[in-house]
């Protein structure tokens, strides 16, 4: 089937989508200390977070922490394959300069922009080896995520949910079967290629059960995303909706997103982000 490009827009800068698998050793990252996963539609999470140093205003070292912290963060390699993938991930990227805001008393513009595009470099690892697609709407997200071997879905002034519900669509018409949505702010994601092992819905909620960190779906179901406060709700109702049947994975690294200061220290483990 020949894929109708036209679908696939532009940014100003020309960005040619590279076709290639990855054949990286993804690593976890340092500071991970254990972690647990738990699968069934109403499973447990495997460790029950709690903080212990909630960070409630700026601290000055945590710039140096951060940057230590992410340090070695594991890569994705891409290398040239002449099969056609079947399953793809799909990450949403904002721009990272306006990236993380709720994170600013604990971090300056810069050192938000740093962590918010680690983050998402982590993720794009996780993804190895399948295809990686990056739907932006932004210069800079779009050069990062051709620079680390990921192809670039343009979606201009869409918001998530149309940026997503488009980007899905398009990789139905590169004869994408199944695709995994994940979020670019996970940053102790790993080994995402398991959860498309599954023919219907698969959903990952974060540590609050309110979030979807992740969705895994197949790409000609007509699931529509609805991204937003309680989310997880609504996205086991849109698969209801369509006759899917539903899987939830609770992780406690895919659990685990970045939105506020205290997020920063997860639970026993002495480094910070």
């Amino acid at each position: 089937m020949t894929p109708r490009r036209s679908t696939l827009a532009r940014p100003p800068a020309p960005i040619v989508p590279s076709r290639t698998h990855a054949s990286a050793s993804v690593r976890s990252l340092a500071f991970w200390s254990s972690g647990a996963r738990s699968i069934g539609g109403d499973a447990t999470p495997g460790r029950t977070p709690s903080i212990h140093q909630p960070i409630h205003q700026r601290d000055p070292t945590i710039a140096s922490r951060v940057a230590r912290s992410l340090a070695n963060l594991p890569t994705y390699t891409p290398a040239v394959s002449d099969s056609e993938p079947t399953r793809a991930v799909l990450i949403p990227v904002k721009a990272f300069s306006d990236a993380k805001a709720r994170l600013a008393a604990a971090l300056n513009p810069h050192e938000r922009s740093t962590l918010a595009q680690s983050m998402a470099t982590a993720v794009v690892a996780a993804a190895a080896p399948l295809d990686v697609w990056v739907v932006c709407d932004d210069t800079a997200v779009a050069t990062w995520a051709t620079q680390q071997g990921a192809s670039v879905l343009w979606k201009p002034s869409r918001g998530l949910n149309g940026a997503v519900n488009e980007g899905v669509a398009d990789l139905a018409h590169l004869d994408v079967d199944t695709v995994i949505v994940a979020h670019a702010d996970l940053p102790h994601a790993e080994h995402l290629e398991w959860l498309a092992d599954y023919d219907g819905v698969t959903l990952v909620p974060d540590r609050h059960g309110d979030g979807t960190n992740v969705i895994v779906i197949p790409t000609d179901s007509g699931f529509v995303f609805s991204y937003g406060p309680s989310s997880f709700q609504r996205h086991q109702a849109e698969a209801k909706r369509l006759g899917l049947a539903v899987r939830v994975i609770r992780d406690d690294r895919l659990a685990w997103d970045v939105d506020r200061p205290e997020d920063l220290v997860p639970p026993n483990w002495g480094e910070t982000l």
